[in-house]
């Protein structure tokens, strides 16, 4: 792996050097790099001397003067230019260990890279952190970090992550703090493991260390029909124990499942604070309630239109909403069409996990001008779906248009088509 450059944003300076996708570059002031961390430190100068590789095979050494945070504009293939640190864990919860073959292949990578962490907001577990990587991150002052503790009991830990090294958590957790280096904790929740008690030591661990931590997400264990490890599913009677032990503390919030499960209403945004573990489903119905609270909506369309919101049965409670509100407008009817997860099996969700024939299985009898789709069913910047087919594949087998939302949390895109209608 090398940094090798994926696209030269229009107008910068590397469009100005004429560096091409392709490229490779080798080093900045004669250092080479084994990540972005190193690439956006190197960068902080005046004047730098770049070695380019073309992508015919030549070498360019390129000086330029630039601002001290002047950006070379340069997008890269991947974060990390060396090799990724693997996961080395072997969880009793992994998602990856429980999907059939035949995905995309990058579904089945398990990565544990703390530089990625920082970096691009991935969970880490810290059972591979070597003294040479704490070195580096208290020399450069990296953080935050997202870091997935589930459990500050070291036999627990061990047990459940089945790594000797998974015990020191809490240990690295408390170097973080003497070094000031702040992290968000995520807690994967298995009944019969790390609920009830374990639970209520894990929060209070982490309530010790204070403000190194800036937030808990506490996340249901999601199980598919093609895992082996035997375990519960989250219900109605835990998710309201979990719900009642979470309030107790200070800057832990739980993923929207677990209202749903206990039949509670989803709180309101400030219980959610900075929405800090939005991808995880913490906050994200709320996000979404909110966001379209703000939308100016037309009165009217021109022409009658009926529009179906194909989502995750998790997103339906705020979807349902958006479409009572929708139906106001003059000539515009929505509808709301929960995917089943026939692939993954009933207790599966979230829309990021929808496939093509369940989705198409969904729309079959279904009416509608278009079907709105956020774009967490797709591999970013792209059409495909998880188990390989493509949006027009789907277009194909249904013979209805797609309008996807770019961003899950967001109806601005679609609320400013309507104007159009």
């Amino acid at each position: 792996m090398s940094a090798i450059v994926n696209k030269v944003l229009e107008g910068s300076i590397a469009e100005e050097l004429e560096i091409e996708a392709g490229d490779e570059i080798v080093s900045i002031d004669e250092t080479t790099m084994s990540d972005m961390i190193d690439y956006n430190f190197l960068c902080k100068n005046d004047f730098l001397t770049v070695e380019v590789k073309k992508k015919n095979g030549e070498i360019e050494v390129i000086e330029l003067e630039k601002d001290f945070d002047e950006d070379l504009g340069i997008v890269f293939e991947s974060a990390i230019f060396d090799r990724i640190k693997p996961c080395l864990n072997h969880c009793i919860f992994c998602f990856v260990d429980q999907q059939p073959k035949g995905l995309r292949e990058t579904l089945y990578i398990k990565d544990d890279d703390y530089r990625l962490s920082y970096l691009q907001g991935t969970y880490i577990t810290l059972t591979n952190l070597t003294e040479k990587d704490k070195e580096r991150i208290k020399r450069m002052q990296l953080g935050p970090f997202y870091v997935s503790v589930h459990t500050t009991n070291p036999d627990l830990r061990v047990k459940m992550l089945r790594n000797p090294n998974a015990g020191k958590a809490l240990e690295n957790l408390k170097w973080f703090r003497k070094n000031k280096i702040p992290f968000h904790a995520q807690i994967v929740l298995c009944p019969g493991y790390n609920d009830g008690a374990e639970l209520e030591r894990t929060l209070s661990d982490l309530a010790e260390l204070k403000n190194t931590v800036l937030s808990v997400a506490i996340v249901p264990v999601g199980l598919t029909q093609f895992r082996t490890e035997a375990l519960k599913q989250v219900d109605k009677e835990c998710a309201i124990q979990t719900l009642d032990i979470a309030s107790k503390y200070k800057k832990v919030c739980c993923s929207d499942e677990f209202f749903l499960l206990a039949e509670r209403e989803i709180p309101p945004a400030k219980y959610y604070g900075n929405f800090c573990q939005l991808e995880d489903g913490v906050g994200s119905i709320r996000m979404l309630l909110e966001d379209f609270k703000d939308l100016e909506l037309p009165e009217k369309l021109s022409k009658p239109t009926k529009i179906l919101f194909a989502t995750s049965y998790a997103a339906k409670i705020a979807l349902d909403e958006i479409c009572a509100n929708l139906n106001k407008i003059e000539n515009l009817e929505t509808e709301v069409v929960p995917v089943k997860s026939n692939y993954w099996g009933r207790d599966i969700t979230v829309a990021g996990l929808i496939t093509t024939d369940d989705l198409i299985e969904a729309l079959r009898d279904k009416d509608g001008d278009f079907v709105v789709i956020p774009s967490v069913m797709l591999r970013p910047y792209s059409e495909d779906f998880l188990d390989g087919k493509t949006l027009s594949y789907v277009k194909e087998q249904t013979g209805k248009e797609f309008f996807v939302i770019q961003n899950i949390y967001s109806m601005e895109e679609l609320t400013e088509h309507l104007y159009f209608i």
